[in-house]
């Protein structure tokens, strides 16, 4: 995987374990922002998009968010600061000082917005970590010229042409929603519904985790990349397997996949926030 914890004995121990790894990817062991890929790819609108210190992110907006809220970063469960959470585990409306380093269109550099907390987190179901950021919508119009993207309300729909935006490579991967599976299971870890990326076009590499996955031609945001099988292997870290309703296991190396966000709406009350005491709410609580 790529990325509190307790399933690590310690922070050092948990370093450790993340740098080896792929399939929850982050970058391997020396890599920085621009080794790979010291160009933006100019194929891609990176507005909107963000890097982080060890994965990809985007700034995002509800439908019905307004510009004088405090803006949201979209990113991994498992690109959490903390580490990596157990199968069950939530963490919501936690502090936060996280850093996100934002981006214009062609993926320069314009300055950095700060959390103020995880509005929610978890690696069960979905792989997902949303913050709060000290800034408004506004504001960061106002000093960056940069809009939110929208997250989408409602379940993808298959074959839907898709772009997956990594803001830590400066680089955009193209295809489609192939498939959707019933449950995703890598190592300890089950994801609900996920996605799966038609090939070729989406395949996706450490330091892409987080990056947000737009309905291509939009700024709709439909999920989010997290996983991919790296060497063939059946259910392991970096090797998630594809497992049937009826309980029929499968595994290719190369799928990748991500992960459905729509579900944080059925947790939002009145006032716009989460809310996971909510009739309905469909979100691990």
């Amino acid at each position: 995987m790529t990325q509190v914890t307790g399933l690590f004995a310690s922070v050092l121990f948990s370093i450790l374990m993340a740098s080896q790894v792929l399939a929850f990817p982050l970058p391997r062991p020396g890599n920085t922002p621009g080794e790979m890929n010291s160009s933006a790819d100019s194929n891609y609108d990176f507005n909107g998009i963000v890097a982080l210190d060890n994965c990809s992110g985007s700034i995002v907006r509800f439908e019905s968010s307004k510009d004088s809220d405090p803006a949201m970063v979209l990113t991994n469960g498992h690109c959490l600061e903390s580490g990596f959470s157990a199968p069950g585990e939530v963490v919501s409306h936690q502090a936060s000082s996280r850093d996100f380093r934002v981006l214009d269109s062609h993926a320069a550099s314009l300055g950095h917005l700060t959390a103020s907390e995880v509005i929610y987190s978890t690696m069960t179901k979905t792989d997902m970590t949303l913050y709060q950021t000290v800034e408004t919508y506004a504001e960061i119009e106002k000093q960056f010229h940069v809009q939110a993207l929208t997250l989408a309300s409602k379940h993808p729909e298959l074959m839907t042409k898709i772009e997956v935006i990594s803001g830590y490579w400066k680089k955009g991967y193209s295809c489609s929603v192939d498939s959707f599976i019933s449950n995703l299971k890598e190592d300890q870890w089950t994801f609900t519904d996920s996605i799966r990326y038609s090939r070729p076009g989406c395949e996706t590499v450490g330091g892409t985790s987080g990056s947000p996955i737009l309905q291509a031609g939009t700024r709709i945001v439909i999920g989010v990349n997290n996983t991919g099988n790296e060497n063939g292997e059946k259910c392991s870290m970096n090797n998630p397997c594809e497992v049937s309703q009826d309980g029929k296991v499968t595994y290719e190396k190369g799928l990748t996949y991500g992960q459905e966000t729509y579900w944080i709406y059925s947790c939002m009350n009145a006032q716009n926030k989460l809310d996971l005491s909510i009739a309905g709410c469909t979100l691990p609580k």
